[in-house]
């Protein structure tokens, strides 16, 4: 072929790349912690149903629960090098890395659950995300959230100075262990996989967790005692890895942009909508004591200790207050 022929070839070729790399397939891998039945795994496989239509076949989603593919903290070094697509992680996770995150998780920021989806759901909280190429290589494309944290103890627990000393799993993360630390707790973080069977051979004493968890685990069978104190919301973020999202077009980032943040808004919708009845079923656990209304004053001034803290880490401790206080 004569080099003028050859090379108008292929300016031929690359003037199309950009439309062939439009259409091509493409399945995503998307990790999570929680297991089959829990509603982010429902809402991941739904956003699988919604790629493919959105991309018209060509997007899809195969999700990984339980933690199939390791620890939180696994699968994001897993999302920094790309050799995992999307993970839906607590914000808890994310706190190790952008601390600006810890003040999600700041102890009485709401009274309940529609509280807490409005924080998720605000500017302020859009905002935090903006810090997270840089600090873990992921984009966060929205956030969602699981049950208000509860706690749940293997022995009765009248007052605020009887925590002092309990063996409580928590989620490894540093404003949650604050938190304990400040009541006299001793944190003992684990994964979730592994809670139930501590609980069972008496490796902790305490959890904090939320309806949704202690229904699909049924870690009332050894931790009969339940306090509503609805003392965190509990948040989580829909992240892809920045080196694939690097290597989509901008009209597949539109495609998945939306995919994930039709299913936040539906994973946050529904716990929101259901948070009631999952009390109601847990009431009629037989052998679970439920002590209901266990509020701020139960743990005198933890707010005011932990706030000044967390305030020196990061000023979205005092914004999410003020913003909070309007509604």
């Amino acid at each position: 072929m004569p080099l003028r022929r050859l090379a108008a070839a292929a300016g031929l070729v690359l003037a199309l790349l950009p439309g062939l790399a439009h259409s091509q397939e493409r399945e995503f891998r998307l990790g999570l912690i929680t297991p089959p039945v829990h509603v982010w795994n429902q809402e991941a496989r739904s956003m699988g149903e919604t790629l493919d239509e959105l991309s018209e076949g060509r997007l899809s989603l195969a999700t990984f629960p339980s933690g199939q593919l390791g620890s939180e903290g696994a699968m994001l070094q897993q999302l920094q090098t790309g050799a995992l697509d999307m993970a839906w992680l607590t914000t808890a996770e994310l706190t190790t890395r952008v601390p600006d995150m810890g003040a999600l998780h700041a102890p009485f920021l709401v009274d309940d659950i529609e509280g807490a989806a409005r924080i998720l759901r605000s500017d302020e909280a859009r905002e935090i995300l903006d810090a997270l190429p840089r600090a873990t290589g992921t984009v966060g494309l929205c956030y969602a959230m699981t049950g208000m944290r509860q706690l749940m103890t293997t022995e009765p627990v009248d007052t605020v100075d009887e925590l002092a000393g309990m063996r409580f799993r928590i989620t490894p993360a540093p404003p949650i262990r604050s938190f304990f630390e400040m009541v006299g707790a001793a944190p003992a973080p684990m994964p979730l996989t592994q809670v139930y069977d501590a609980l069972a051979n008496g490796q902790i004493d305490a959890i904090d967790m939320d309806h949704e968890s202690i229904i699909n685990f049924g870690y009332y069978d050894h931790a009969p005692y339940l306090m509503e104190t609805n003392h965190h919301l509990f948040g989580m973020v829909a992240l892809i890895s920045g080196r694939v999202w690097s290597t989509l077009s901008d009209a597949d980032k539109a495609i998945v942009r939306e995919a994930a943040q039709i299913h936040c808004d539906r994973t946050i919708d529904r716990f929101v909508a259901e948070e009631d009845a999952k009390l109601a079923r847990l009431q009629e656990v037989e052998g679970l004591t439920i002590t209901e209304d266990v509020g701020r004053e139960f743990f005198g001034d933890i707010v005011e200790r932990w706030d000044a803290e967390w305030a020196e880490r990061t000023p979205y401790v005092e914004r999410l207050r003020e913003l909070a206080a309007t509604f």
